[in-house]
């Protein structure tokens, strides 16, 4: 049994217009989304700006009504709010987010900020709270004197960590990370991310890794799903997702990726714009007429893609010529 499912998740944001403000049509920015995380893996969810991949996060760990659908934990529906207090689920799901400096209360010291979430679950003595937080700074890396410091006396990478540790705090079993490293530069990036890998390593946790870098989504995740326009369109696993690629789209995010090799500079950037130009000649095969991705299509027991009914017919005959 998976640690949490996600079954045709929808957010819509109601459009008002009118003398009486009646709602008129909705934003879809999340439409009809369907995946699974299992307990201790990394589960990437991959879109560029606008495509709902933060708002299905946020949604996961109860910050944004959902409109319809369901979140299973323990075989509960929290969506509902008498089940997320029934399983304590805010004590097992945490977040981590994309701006470090606004997620961390100015206010307050670092002591108080990582002990926040362990005063509202943990009730610890004040001796044993102090000893759990400079644990929980060692972990990241960071020296006990942070603890009586402001987040604006740290680094971007520093209040990244503080962050890390903060959503750890309460051992949960799964962690929500909003783009935890696209504001770092390269190298800072790497500390985070190696930091998050060691403490999955050491305690069993589960991401669910949300980001447009499929550069640093590789490194981290080993099931991948690509988001666009609020809909799934392609899901598989990192062999899948890099080396197979089927959807137009991810065919594009692939192409983004930065090249090292300087002295293949051109042939890369010639790649690109062709990859470009197909995007652009025949996106609309690849949508309905609402501008909305097609439903997902099974095509191999790990991938799944949104395709148009014909091009699914194909690949299926072709997945069962193989089979056979």
């Amino acid at each position: 049994m998976s640690l949490i499912e996600i079954k045709d998740l929808k957010v819509h944001y109601p459009i008002r217009s009118g003398f009486w403000n009646r709602i008129t049509d909705s934003v879809r920015a999340v439409d009809g989304v369907s995946f699974n995380i299992e307990a201790g893996e990394t589960y990437g969810l991959v879109g560029e700006s606008g495509s709902g991949k933060s708002t299905t996060g946020k949604s996961v760990v109860g910050l944004e009504k959902v409109t319809s659908g369901s979140i299973m934990y323990k075989g509960l529906d929290i969506t509902k709010a008498e089940n997320r207090r029934k399983l304590d689920y805010n004590h097992d799901v945490q977040m981590i987010f994309q701006d470090s400096l606004s997620s961390l209360n100015p206010r307050k010291r670092i002591e108080d900020i990582i002990a926040e979430p362990l005063r509202n679950f943990e009730h610890l003595s004040k001796d044993d709270e102090k000893l759990r937080v400079l644990q929980l700074l060692n972990i990241v890396g960071l020296d006990a004197d942070a603890l009586y410091k402001y987040p604006h006396q740290f680094s971007g990478g520093q209040r990244q960590r503080i962050g890390v540790a903060r959503a750890v705090a309460t051992n949960p079993k799964l962690i929500i990370a909003d783009e935890p490293v696209s504001a770092l530069d390269l190298s800072v990036q790497a500390q985070v991310l190696n930091f998050m890998k060691k403490i999955q390593r050491e305690f069993g946790i589960s991401y669910l890794f949300i980001s447009h870098d499929l550069g640093v989504v590789r490194h981290m995740c080993n099931n991948i799903a690509i988001m666009n326009r609020g809909r799934l369109v392609e899901i598989g696993t990192r062999d899948d997702i890099y080396n197979h690629p089927l959807h137009i789209y991810t065919k594009r995010l692939l192409a983004a990726i930065p090249e090292t090799d300087v002295n293949s500079r051109e042939a890369h950037r010639a790649s690109r714009l062709a990859v470009e130009q197909v995007y652009q000649d025949q996106q609309s095969k690849y949508y309905d007429e609402n501008g909305a991705a097609y439903p997902l299509v099974q095509v191999t027991p790990t991938h799944a893609v949104a395709l148009p009914q014909t091009i699914a017919q194909q690949l299926a005959s072709q997945e069962g010529e193989v089979q056979a």
